[in-house]
């Protein structure tokens, strides 16, 4: 199967990453250490490669209404030059289509950007709906990359690079047409997916590498797939195909990307009955006692009995030890409990941790 290349893929090979398949997707997964990524983005700032991300642009003058009855939160609350979300695309029985973001670029245009596995799904999802309505759907994904500026020195290096402000950006805001390093862009928000503060820039893909490249020489590490990991998974930020599909609904991934106040949307009366009934399992953190990495499929016991079963797992550079994103039975889901994990046939020692891992 040909795997798709971001217009970034050159720039990974001439910097030497170690390139691999996520999603379909020949991706950067690590440049030199995965570690001394994570450590830049948490210290100072990072780039990452992010095209890989779907971008469908929903316009039109009933664009409003097909999204109001697709996403689990209110569109009528979306305002121009913010984000909405994260919010939902749910299927009938209340599980994940996927997990998106929201952009209202205007009263009739909204971009959705969701994950990559999704794609061509999220696309097809929303074109079953169109019947009838005046909107179209385009998929930008190939047309515009998107990068992610990450860290605590994000501002600083905006500042360096553009002269429209976007520093002054509040978080989950955007700015259209603003300008990076000399290229107009699609738009730049100021959102990630690390827990830090940072910016996601979306540019013309015949101009990604000239940002990208204007980002390093201003003072930001590279830093691939590997780290991005590790980065969501201390903060507790699911991960699509991980830790949320279309058999998990938002009750149970306690993920409050929906809303009970507005008309229903697809998925909503299954998630009111499974809100009113109670959940079987639900999402917490497992924090190991040493720097053994606990991975997906690895079960969790309290004394003799398997309680639940890890959904992603990492190390953790900041508190030096395994963590993991774990979905444990409703009745042993007890935050500060200790439990052990089945790593390999060996039991490690660990606890039921809320989240984030890590406090910012």
């Amino acid at each position: 199967m040909v795997q798709l290349k971001t217009p970034l893929y050159e720039e990974h090979v001439k910097l030497g990453a170690t390139i691999s398949n996520f999603a379909g997707w020949s991706m950067p997964i690590v440049y030199e250490s995965t570690i001394k990524e994570h450590l830049s983005v948490r210290k100072s700032a990072g780039v990452f490669d992010v095209s890989h991300m779907a971008r469908i642009l929903v316009k039109g003058p009933d664009s409003a209404n097909l999204l109001q009855k697709l996403v689990a939160k209110n569109i009528e609350k979306a305002k121009e030059g913010r984000m909405l979300g994260p919010t939902a695309f749910l299927n009938e029985k209340g599980g994940f289509i996927d997990d998106i973001m929201v952009y209202k670029l205007s009263e009739k245009e909204f971009l959705i950007v969701g994950n990559a596995v999704n794609r061509e799904k999220d696309v097809n999802w929303i074109k079953r709906f169109v019947e009838g309505l005046e909107v179209e759907i385009v998929d930008l994904t190939f047309e515009i990359a998107m990068i992610a500026l990450q860290g605590p020195d994000s501002s600083k290096i905006m500042k360096k690079l553009s002269s429209s402000n976007i520093e002054d950006l509040d978080f989950l805001h955007f700015k259209k047409d603003a300008e990076v390093a000399g290229v107009k862009s699609f738009l730049v928000s100021r959102s990630g997916w690390t827990g830090e503060d940072g910016y996601e820039i979306m540019v013309p893909s015949n101009y990604a590498s000239k940002v990208w490249s204007a980002l390093i020489e201003a003072g930001a590490t590279p830093c691939g797939l590997a780290a991005r990991d590790s980065l969501r998974i201390e903060m507790g930020y699911c991960l699509y195909g991980e830790d949320i599909d279309e058999n998990i609904t938002p009750l149970e991934a306690r993920y409050w990307v929906f809303t009970f106040n507005k008309p229903p949307y697809i998925g909503y009366k299954a998630l009111l009955k499974k809100y009113e009934e109670g959940v079987d399992k639900i999402r917490v953190g497992i924090k190991l006692k040493e720097r053994t990495v606990p991975r997906r499929g690895h079960k969790v016991y309290m004394g003799e009995t398997c309680v639940g079963e890890i959904t992603s797992g990492t190390f953790s550079p900041i508190l030096n030890c395994g963590i993991g994103i774990a979905y444990i039975d409703s009745k042993h889901a007890l935050i500060g409990a200790p439990v052990v994990v089945d790593i390999r046939g060996k039991k490690r020692k660990a606890k039921i941790v809320d989240f984030p891992f890590i406090t910012k």
